[in-house]
């Protein structure tokens, strides 16, 4: 037999009260049947004078009034941290308003509807997120009411958003078939639906499903399934829905203080991780009482979702014009940088091509400088060539037999003669030539006219008697 110590400390863990004499008196009530007192812990709709546990441990429900019932426990711990911000009317119909009520989501409804539960949260959100079945099962807490399948229903360890699938295939079995209208649940997490209402600009209607509940049927095919309920839910509300015995189901029924089965709320974003409930209902309603409820919440929380539109709206204009300038201050900034670039790709080209025209400038002035050395060193070494060849002739000899009197014409008209020894050899004639300097080419020959004989320079050797040109001869350059 397991101690009643530890049963108490796994009730504690899951409902999140702290007061240990409350939850005794609870498991006492409840015959010490741990799933029992959990299960009448999220669904009693009894009211602190007439909510009572016969000996056998099932609850009776005497009132289904549709005023707001307080329960003989009222939960704590996990929802301590709400707080009223609208008074209540004092009659028990709270008026919807803007937020008559703020609450802060406990952090594994935050976290596990987005998929960051792990290992490292600890064991008691581990608890707390599903896995009582399985601790019950090896410490022999369970007990053989309604068999084993309840309670793993009770217990799924699966994620938010499983959890949100198997409740609304539960709902279209037990409630879709029968009835041509339904509500459009959202198959995701609390906070995932939260999210999507926030970006829809709407609000958020919330049923917690108590499967279990004798007025759930009722509820759920006669009022959630009417055609008028069902086209304005699904037209004004994004709508999300969880079972009690759902991981996350069993936190919001916590979260929102829920006394009383079949419940409904409606609620809209708030800042850091908080909720803001604008109603909820507690109890049977006829399809005409939900309808008109909802209808008065949307009317009283028009002004603030239309003032959200349009903040929402100008939020994005400011953003789209803020981008709008950022590209044009981009483009701009692009627009400056290729022209910078271009600039100082011109730039380079110019330094480039005036250091081009600089290095040929330096060359052209070198190769001049080159070939005025050159032909200065050729001017020179013509010079010192007709100094030499002008001392080679030697005196010019007197005239007598064994004299040639030659007679140069050239090309300018210029004429030259001079007196040579006949056995004088043509050679000595093309030094003499040479010597005076009068041309700027050695590639010239000595011809006569009469009879046109051409003394090349293949007949240099031939003395001027041998070659016909004694006494005296006439000759004439011809420039090769």
């Amino acid at each position: 037999m397991v101690d009643t110590v530890d049963k108490l400390g796994y009730f504690q863990a899951i409902t999140g009260l702290e007061d240990a004499d409350l939850c005794t008196e609870i498991l006492q009530a409840h015959g010490w049947d741990l799933e029992l007192a959990i299960s009448s812990f999220t669904s009693s709709d009894q009211d602190a004078s007439s909510s009572a546990v016969d000996g056998g441990g099932n609850n009776r429900d005497h009132d289904h009034n549709n005023a707001t019932v307080t329960p003989d426990y009222p939960p704590r711990g996990i929802v301590d941290d709400t707080e009223l911000v609208m008074r209540d009317d004092g009659g028990g119909n709270r008026g919807p308003g803007v937020a008559w009520r703020i609450i802060t989501l406990p952090i594994s409804i935050v976290s596990g509807s987005l998929g960051l539960v792990s290992g490292a949260i600890g064991l008691g959100i581990w608890a707390a997120g599903g896995v009582l079945s399985y601790s019950l099962g090896m410490l022999g807490f369970r007990s053989g009411r309604g068999g084993g399948s309840e309670s793993a229903r009770l217990v799924s360890v699966s994620s938010a958003v499983g959890e949100a699938m198997e409740f609304v295939a539960l709902f279209d079995r037990d409630y879709g078939s029968n009835n041509a209208f339904k509500i459009d649940f959202v198959v995701e997490g609390f906070m995932d639906a939260l999210q999507r209402s926030r970006s829809s600009f709407k609000l958020l209607f919330v049923y917690l499903h108590s499967p279990d509940h004798p007025d759930t049927p009722v509820f759920c095919g006669g009022t959630l399934c009417n055609e008028a309920v069902v086209a304005f839910v699904n037209e004004n509300f994004v709508s999300w829905g969880g079972s009690i015995r759902s991981s996350e189901g069993f936190k919001m029924s916590n979260s929102l203080k829920a006394s009383r089965f079949p419940f409904c709320a409606v609620v809209m974003p708030a800042a850091n991780q908080r909720i803001a409930l604008l109603q909820q209902v507690e109890g049977p309603k006829s399809p005409e009482e939900m309808l008109a409820i909802l209808q008065r919440v949307v009317e009283d929380s028009s002004p603030t979702l239309v003032t959200a539109r349009v903040e929402a709206e100008e939020r994005r204009t400011n953003l789209r014009l803020r981008e709008e300038q950022d590209a044009a201050y981009q483009a701009a900034l692009e627009a400056d940088q290729a022209r910078e670039q271009q600039r100082q790709e011109e730039k380079e080209r110019l330094e480039r091509e005036a250091a081009e025209a600089e290095r040929k400038l330096k060359e052209e002035e070198e190769a001049r400088e080159r070939a005025a050395r050159e032909a200065e060193e050729r001017q020179a070494a013509r010079v010192r060539m007709r100094q030499e060849k002008a001392l080679a002739l030697g005196e010019e000899p007197e005239k007598g037999p064994d004299v040639t009197q030659v007679l140069v014409r050239f090309p300018n008209g210029e004429r030259k003669g001079r007196m040579f020894k006949s056995e004088t050899k043509i050679q000595t004639l093309y030094d003499y030539v040479d010597s005076l300097g009068l041309l700027d080419t050695e590639e010239y020959s000595l011809i006569t006219n009469f009879p046109r004989t051409v003394y090349g320079r293949d007949k240099e050797s031939m003395s001027l008697k041998d070659a016909g040109l004694h006494p005296q001869a006439s000759l004439f350059i011809e420039i090769n």
